[in-house]
């Protein structure tokens, strides 16, 4: 990304993305109930999942985790992972428990709802001895959300890590839901947005974290440096909006260059 004709590298630190990774079912038609969806596409997701692939693709280093079924779903995700080059030492196999479903319900718009099967899933049932803390303590940046600290033994678990890497000198990344009433107005919160066909916002905010994750893991300096932060931001931005242009999260996720072209051509 060019900031005064220099470009900032994505870093070689290694990034941990903490949490669920999951099969979200996406019809095949937009802007109809599950019930009246005439077929699902399965896709890759869970939010931790999607940034540490988001990363990977941007040319960082992430590892993924948390704990997926013993079950052809969960072999698959982990699958998906090596693929796309995170690091896998951080997976677990639950033999009792299923690996999560999300069916998801597009709207014209491209925005959508989910209903989830967890009764519990996996994800929900990795525990604090289950840990890779030696993980955990290797890298710069410990990312994470909100769903892992919902429920025991995985709340457990999510804060035995935090401990951890907090103790370790890690970055700690949370994904907050954005609040507007809590900002001194909307326009504080928002920069304009690039301008794409959008199909599905499914993993567009996770992919907006990634980038950011990847471009700061060996600088962190940039988070005090304005101009260089925006640049980054704009980065970030691109490829979220790139997401947003496929059906799913994980397939949809962008290249460097693949960004570097949308804020080229939106210049």
């Amino acid at each position: 990304m060019a900031y005064n004709g220099v470009v900032e590298k994505t870093g070689a630190g290694l990034i941990v993305s903490f949490g669920e990774m999951l099969i979200d079912f996406v019809p095949t038609e937009s802007g109809v109930s599950l019930a009246e969806a005439p077929g699902f596409l399965k896709a890759p997701g869970g939010a931790p999942a999607n940034v540490a692939i988001a990363v990977s693709r941007l040319g960082g280093k992430a590892a993924f985790v948390g704990k997926l079924g013993d079950d052809e779903f969960g072999h698959m995700l982990a699958g998906i992972l090596r693929e796309n080059g995170v690091v896998d030492e951080g997976i677990n196999f639950d033999k009792g428990a299923r690996t999560a479903l999300a069916f998801v319900t597009l709207r014209a718009d491209g925005e959508r709802e989910f209903m989830f099967y967890r009764n519990p899933s996996a994800d929900m049932l990795l525990t604090p001895d289950e840990l890779n803390l030696d993980l955990i303590r290797s890298a710069k940046v410990f990312h994470y959300g909100s769903i892992s600290l919902i429920v025991e033994p995985c709340r457990t678990a999510h804060l035995k890590a935090m401990e951890v890497a907090k103790d370790a000198g890690l970055l700690l990344s949370y994904d907050p839901n954005l609040r507007l009433p809590l900002w001194p107005s909307p326009e504080e919160a928002q920069v304009e947005a690039f301008r794409v066909n959008t199909v599905d916002t499914t993993g567009a905010g996770d992919s907006f974290v990634g980038a950011l994750l990847c471009k700061i893991v060996d600088d962190q300096s940039i988070l005090e440096d304005e101009p260089r932060l925006r640049a980054v931001l704009k980065f970030a931005n691109a490829c979220g909006a790139i997401t947003t242009t496929k059906k799913g999260a994980i397939p949809a996720l962008p290249t460097e260059s693949d960004a570097l072209s949308l804020i080229k051509g939106g210049a």
